[in-house]
């Protein structure tokens, strides 16, 4: 099955693309034929019909997340149907009648200039897909949402690794949905044939409760505790919490309290059904170049020199840390980022690795993917 994702580069859109980008990894990992294949069309594709036909070429569904919302209030309002019009046309020119899921908003429900420009968008669609699924989404959060553009969240965030307050409404409310959640719910439209209008619930909280929230995951992280995350709410916001940190507040490097005996580090605390475990890696070897969805993971040499490297999914930067025994310094994985660690000493390392929960054979959360 061949999936487009339109605004593949924005929150949504890159939180489903690599999803199915996942997918993609475990069938070759286990030698199978991928189920999906996936096209990622961003905001360049919609200055040209032809390209865009060509990007739509034998594409089976459309996960169309590409929109605007904010800007001049004409502009806006102009913008959303425009980018359904310019679907609906490239769908035409590739002769193709594919399945169309539609992140529309709670907005689209109010007269609003947002509002209107998201629910005339979604009328274009719907009259021409003959499969059409309308996702109505309350606020999205998630890791790699961008702040002060129109996401609380994310913007709180940035406040707290900022170490300055942020002005709240103190009747302010908010409906969060994880966008790993959102995404997946699109996706899984798609496969399972699921048309017509879903209207997924979010978590209803007052934005004094997630700021307090947020900061108590700070003041925990800060002092190397993992708070309780049994909760899948709170380990979607503690993971979009601590990758906002990733790479400019990296590595942490740990207390170390040393004497003529020696010294001692506190290598993780906390959490709620952790794991941890240590692996020598050999001169020459390496370990990882895999991803996950929502692990907590951290690497922590204890012997020996290595190189970490970790990569955003479907981007090409990579980012190196070289860590030692001798400086102890944690390395937290971030989700949906590819990693690995290399040994190119001529003496062993050794690693202690910590997670969250315990490893559960029959969902790994373990996908394959060269850094």
């Amino acid at each position: 099955m061949k999936i487009a994702v339109t605004g593949a580069k924005g929150l949504l859109g890159w939180h489903a693309s690599a999803r199915i980008h996942a997918e993609i990894c475990g069938d070759q990992f286990h030698g199978r034929t991928p189920k999906f294949e996936l096209v990622q069309i961003d905001r360049e594709a919609f200055r040209d019909t032809d390209t865009l036909a060509e990007m739509l070429q034998g594409s089976d569904a459309i996960l169309h997340f590409a929109g605007v919302n904010r800007g001049e209030e004409e502009f806006v309002e102009r913008a959303n149907p425009k980018i359904a019009e310019q679907l609906v046309q490239g769908c035409q020119q590739a002769k193709i009648n594919p399945h169309i899921v539609y992140a529309n908003s709670t907005h689209s429900r109010n007269d609003s200039f947002y509002g209107r420009s998201k629910r005339i968008a979604k009328e274009t669609l719907s009259d021409f897909a003959s499969r059409f699924t309308d996702i109505v989404y309350p606020h999205i959060f998630g890791e790699c949402a961008i702040p002060y553009y129109n996401n609380v969240t994310a913007t709180l965030i940035d406040k707290i690794w900022k170490n300055e307050e942020a002005e709240l409404n103190p009747d302010g409310r908010v409906q969060l949905l994880h966008a790993g959640k959102a995404a997946q719910l699109a996706i899984d439209s798609i496969v399972d044939i699921k048309t017509g209008t879903i209207e997924p619930e979010g978590r209803d909280i007052s934005v004094i409760d997630l700021y307090d929230r947020l900061k108590s995951f700070h003041r925990d992280y800060s002092t190397n505790i993992f708070p309780d995350v049994s909760d899948p709410f709170d380990l979607a916001l503690f993971n979009s919490y601590r990758t906002a940190s990733f790479p400019h507040h990296y590595p942490n490097m740990l207390k170390v309290n040393e004497d003529h005996r020696g010294m001692l580090f506190e290598a993780a605390k906390g959490g709620n059904q952790p794991q941890s475990f240590l692996s020598t890696t050999k001169p020459g070897k390496r370990r990882g170049d895999h991803f996950h969805l929502d692990l907590v993971e951290r690497f922590l040499v204890v012997k020996g020199d290595a190189i970490i490297r970790i990569r955003r999914v479907l981007c090409d930067e990579v980012h190196e840390f070289r860590v030692s025994g001798n400086e102890p310094a944690a390395i937290d994985m971030p989700p949906l980022h590819t990693h690995a660690i290399e040994n190119q000493t001529d003496e062993d390392v050794t690693t202690f690795f910590w997670s969250h929960h315990l490893f559960d054979p029959v969902n790994p959360d373990t996908f394959a993917d060269p850094v």
